[in-house]
């Protein structure tokens, strides 16, 4: 397993994650298997967005005797109301579900706590300025979270949280065909046939903002929905009109800037094996470019997607980290001394570049890539 670091957090997390829809599989006793198979496998992050008080207890049960070996990221403001789940602001509500989630998991802290599923302007200025924001930040405090995290679908609302400075973690919807898609409030159109139905070209600009913003502030991204819920896997369902393996989309996911670790979906113990490959996968097997190029209605052209396909350049230049890098700088309007670093440490500069265009004819994306090198010794310096 590889281990990423978390943003600024100082935490190391497993790049490949888990998600908790599969907890509750045959009367929650799935919870075990699942946490039983990360535990070998290396995964040592999970997500818990359910208040189901069953799950809950049954996940605390499943920890019972090995807490320290996960690091959790659960949600706050997601409670159980009648039966139901329920997203609330209501204080008391809050509180009461916060202090009912630490009793059944059996824990006294929480890694990251998540303020739980913004994804309207109005709501995020709501939790700001109202009681949410100040629980949290006692919760903090308190130590009883480590980190805050926040949970959104809409790029805009995420922007507007990361630039706030109380975000540390984010979990965001991160795939190919989500990333086409402009903001919204309604979390259904990122999945509505007819926002497919037109020809898209190029990945949503507020999106590729808010992942070099994570990356240039040091907030850890999660990826949720990495598989779009199943359906990128299965022809007849994606968006894109043909299907992605697990290897494609997790590798996009965790090629994005600032992602840490990709919590994925597992109904049961086979398909978390199945994204538990990807750290054993060939190169070819996690290629994403070539499915990329072929997609009906849908273009990358122009767009730097960090796939690496114009390696290897014969002065050795990492061109996708200095495009990364430059596009990093471009999204601030300035060089960060961060970037500016990372750009240093890299064994081979825009400079070097001899503008012989091996690179240009292996982009599947058409590129301009002497262009950026140019741009790039030019903001660089060298």
């Amino acid at each position: 397993m590889n281990y990423r670091d978390l943003g600024n957090t100082g935490l190391k997390v497993s790049e490949i994650g888990m998600g908790c829809e599969g907890f509750a599989e045959n009367n929650c006793q799935n919870a075990k298997v699942l946490l039983d198979l990360a535990e070998e496998s290396g995964i040592n992050y999970f997500d818990l967005y359910t208040s189901n008080p069953e799950v809950r207890s049954s996940v605390g049960k499943a920890l019972t005797g090995r807490r320290e070996k996960f690091i959790i990221q659960s949600h706050i403001c997601s409670v159980w109301k009648d039966g139901q789940y329920k997203r609330s602001r209501n204080i008391t509500e809050v509180k009461e579900g916060f202090e009912e989630m630490l009793s059944l998991l059996q824990t006294d802290y929480i890694d990251v706590g998540m303020i739980h599923y913004v994804d309207s302007l109005k709501d995020w200025e709501n939790i700001v300025n109202g009681p949410v924001l100040s629980y949290v930040l006692e919760l903090k405090k308190a130590g009883t979270i480590h980190h805050i995290g926040l949970s959104s679908h809409n790029p805009q609302v995420a922007l507007e949280a990361v630039n706030s400075g109380y975000i540390e973690v984010l979990m965001f919807s991160v795939n190919p065909c989500y990333d086409l898609q402009p903001a919204s409030e309604d979390v259904e159109d990122l999945w509505r046939d007819e926002n497919y139905a037109a020809p898209l070209v190029n990945m949503d600009p507020e999106r590729q903002q808010l992942y070099e913003t994570c990356q240039r502030l040091g907030v850890g991204i999660t990826v949720m929905k990495a598989f779009g819920g199943g359906d990128l896997l299965d022809a007849s369902m994606s968006p894109a009109g043909k299907a992605l393996t697990a290897n494609q989309c997790l590798h996009y996911a965790l090629t994005r800037p600032a992602a840490a670790t990709v919590l994925a979906g597992a109904h049961t113990a086979e398909q978390l094996k199945t994204s538990l490959a990807y750290e054993d996968a060939l190169d070819e097997e996690k290629d994403y470019a070539a499915a990329f190029a072929s997609f009906p209605n849908i273009s990358w052209k122009g767009h730097c997607m960090y796939c690496s396909h114009c390696a290897p350049c014969p002065k050795e230049i990492d061109v996708a980290s200095v495009t990364k890098y430059l596009n990093l700088a471009k999204a601030q309007g300035e060089v960060p001394e961060t970037v500016r670093e990372h750009y240093r440490l890299l064994p081979h500069h825009a400079g070097e570049c001899i503008s012989c265009g091996a690179c240009e004819t292996r982009c599947p994306f058409e590129v301009s890539i002497i262009e950026n090198m140019k741009a790039a010794k030019e903001l660089f310096t060298y």
